[in-house]
């Protein structure tokens, strides 16, 4: 993975937001949070309401053709030249690097080569939402009074990171969670010895291999639990309704917080 050439220059006024499937259909208000966030800091947002999934479930079946005409259907949704800032590291990873690729990979038809000139073109304004807050917009979450008193007040917290593995691996996006979460007063954020490991959700992984999933995640909630943490935070909602759900099922003391709803309440939003 080549680093990243961020822009320089005058901040954004407006961006797209790109919520993804799974925060749309169960984490719906990690994706307001998200909103207001970027809101705060005088940006417009805007949401394509013909948007949908970024197709990563067909992809890493092994079913690129049906992930490329989930990508096609969307590349005309972000047609103006502003960022497009997805609260998911993975389905950030998704359409960075793989939606170009899906139409290289197709019948080398004038359709598949405009396509693929769209999807690069889009790819390079893909933004996980705290990249996008720490390298773009220089956020400092933890500047003495920023965002007002309340923020000052909450109570101390322990936490855990969780960055799923395609976020670590293809957006980098451990390195910008750690960097917010650490800002944040009050926060204390807790490495836990099965941190970088996957939390066995893998997507149809964890339908193809039900008893190694379990494993996995069971692994992951007990390092969890083992730091005496207050809850676990994360980017990406796979693995957080993995987590979660697993740890409520197991009666483990482990609560989960999507990040951008942790952002949120810990400078000055809604309570938890």
């Amino acid at each position: 993975m080549k680093p990243r050439q961020y822009p320089t220059g005058a901040r954004p006024t407006d961006v797209y937001l790109f919520a993804t499937c799974l925060v749309d259909l169960f984490v719906p208000q990690a994706g307001l949070d998200a909103v207001k966030l970027l809101e705060r800091e005088g940006l417009t947002v805007h949401f394509p309401r013909a948007q949908s999934c970024c197709g990563q479930p067909a992809y890493s079946s092994g079913n690129p053709r049906e992930a490329r005409e989930v990508a096609r259907a969307q590349l005309g949704l972000f047609d103006q030249p502003w960022p497009v800032i997805v609260p998911s590291g993975s389905c950030a990873g998704m359409m960075r690097h793989h939606w170009p690729a899906l139409f290289e990979d197709g019948e080398a038809n004038a359709a598949n080569k405009a396509d693929a000139a769209r999807a690069q073109a889009l790819s390079e304004r893909i933004y996980e939402l705290t990249e996008f807050l720490v390298r773009v917009l220089n956020v400092d979450l933890g500047a003495a009074g920023a965002y007002g008193d309340a923020a000052l007040k909450q109570p101390a917290e322990r936490v855990v990171l969780h960055t799923s593995c395609g976020a670590r691996r293809e957006m980098g996006t451990r390195v910008h969670g750690v960097e917010v979460v650490d800002a944040l007063p009050g926060v204390t954020r807790i490495d836990h010895e099965r941190e970088s490991e996957c939390c066995g959700f893998g997507g149809t992984f964890s339908l193809k291999h039900p008893d190694i999933s379990g494993a996995m995640v069971a692994d992951k909630i007990a390092s969890a639990c083992a730091t005496g943490c207050d809850r676990l935070v994360s980017a990406d909602c796979g693995c957080l309704l993995n987590i979660g759900h697993a740890a409520e099922h197991q009666g483990a003391p482990l609560a989960v917080e999507h990040l951008a709803s942790f952002l949120w309440r810990r400078t000055g939003g809604e309570a938890a």
